[in-house]
């Protein structure tokens, strides 16, 4: 015979999960767009899906969301939207993006209890293209420079990629400091990623214009750059701005290069994309500096991933002062699989700084620190990052493989970290960054 107590334990337990189902059912079916799904959309999505932002269509409206809506769902419950690379438990960031369990289930259930609108009475609320638009733009400062692409450029309408070289001279007659950068794509539609580098010679103005292929960009590279990676645009990067009182020096009339990715198109498209620009007002009292990390750095040289190959390499660089990290900025190219940097300090305590297990060359971004992270002075950066050159690799542009090593190209590789940085002062780790 059934213990008593036990049948009265299951019955109680049964009742719970009744109660808890119907009251779960209830909560479900009052969810609506803008008292549920809005503020989720607004916070996650659209800083990038709204006019003249870096994606392909707006999510704003209740009808924008609502057209989309088995797409979002998708998208939201494998994790590829919002994008973020990086490994949120590695370390936290003060620009990651990504859903809780709870809001992706929130997105599910509104499809599946038929996308009810509800009723905007919340002023508070940003439900029109209006009202977003203006805080958006009312959150950005207007750029002190615009450099824009000096001719509109034409992307053929052969359906092949192109990667190109352009020169945009700032003309500035005097130093200026750098408080934030950012960057416009002229042509959403076929700008795929663009690279900022600066250049104080004015010596490779030349390369405007030049395809990646061209012989000519061999010989400009032999030209040493101020700047090799100064940042990276990819669809969903932002702008970095860098802690009050402090910016990146930029010398007077350097010149800017971009290295841009253009899509393939079967129409012929033009573009005049844009550097913008955030220059200090106020008396800048630390220069930003960065370090580069790169492939003159790795310990089991030399960088070249032969045809078939799958291989790791590895940095080591020890540093001789105490630094504030702000920012990192990982790169590699098409054969990259994944990537991991932290540093050591001198008592063996490990600071994480960004872990990526499924490389994407097609998003790349800075992450930046949510506090500046303290590396003391004795401290080892350790670097390590993975290739798959075989035919078993789907983004290996060359099949059959062939061997690859270091270049500019995108069908080369490249192994960077570009930490931005200020030489550290105490309290230094209690500052928490701005946006």
């Amino acid at each position: 015979m059934l213990n008593s107590k036990y049948l009265l334990k299951t019955f109680f337990t049964i009742l719970i999960l009744i109660s808890s189902n119907t009251l779960f059912a209830q909560q479900a079916s009052e969810i609506n767009f803008y008292d549920n799904i809005a503020p989720i959309i607004h916070k996650n999505c659209t800083p990038c899906h709204q006019p003249n932002k870096s994606a392909p269509f707006s999510l704003i409206k209740y009808e924008d969301v609502a057209k989309r809506a088995k797409f979002i769902g998708r998208v939201t419950q494998s994790r590829y939207m919002p994008p973020f690379p990086a490994d949120r438990k590695f370390q936290s960031y003060l620009n990651e993006r990504g859903l809780t369990v709870g809001e992706i289930a929130t997105i599910k259930l509104w499809i599946e209890g038929g996308m009810k609108e509800g009723k905007s009475i919340d002023n508070n609320k940003l439900s029109s293209t209006v009202d977003m638009v203006h805080f958006a733009d009312s959150q950005d400062k207007k750029p002190d420079l615009v450099l824009k692409m000096n001719n509109p450029y034409q992307i053929s309408g052969e359906n092949l990629e192109d990667f190109r070289f352009f020169s945009l001279p700032s003309n500035t007659s005097k130093d200026e400091y750098i408080e934030a950068v950012g960057f416009n794509p002229g042509n959403k539609k076929v700008v795929h990623h663009s690279r900022l580098m600066v250049d104080t010679t004015n010596h490779i103005r030349g390369i405007d214009g030049l395809s990646e292929t061209d012989p000519k960009v061999y010989e400009f590279q032999k030209t040493a750059l101020k700047d090799e990676f100064l940042y990276g645009w990819v669809p969903g990067n932002d702008k970095i701005s860098f802690p009050k009182g402090t910016g990146i020096k930029l010398n007077a009339n350097s010149d800017f290069l971009l290295n841009m990715h253009y899509a393939p198109s079967p129409v012929l498209e033009t573009d005049q994309s844009e550097i913008l620009l955030f220059f200090a007002k106020q008396k800048v009292e630390r220069e930003v500096r960065n370090i580069t990390l790169r492939e003159n750095d790795i310990s089991n040289k030399p960088f070249l991933i032969k045809a078939g190959e799958k291989k790791t390499f590895f940095i080591s660089k020890k540093i001789d002062k105490s630094i504030s990290v702000i920012s990192v900025l990982p790169h590699m190219h098409l054969i990259g699989k994944n990537f991991r940097a932290f540093a050591v300090t001198p008592n063996g305590e490990v600071v994480n700084l960004v872990k990526i297990d499924n490389w994407e060359f097609n998003w790349q971004m800075t992450y930046q620190f949510k506090k500046l992270l303290k590396i003391p002075a004795g401290s080892t950066f350790i670097v390590e990052a993975s290739y798959d050159n075989s035919d078993e690799n789907p983004e290996n542009p060359n099949i059959p493989p062939i061997d690859i090593g270091y270049g500019w190209g995108t069908k080369d590789e490249m192994f960077n970290l570009v930490l931005y940085y200020l030489d550290y002062q105490e309290g230094d780790e209690n500052i928490e960054q701005n946006r």
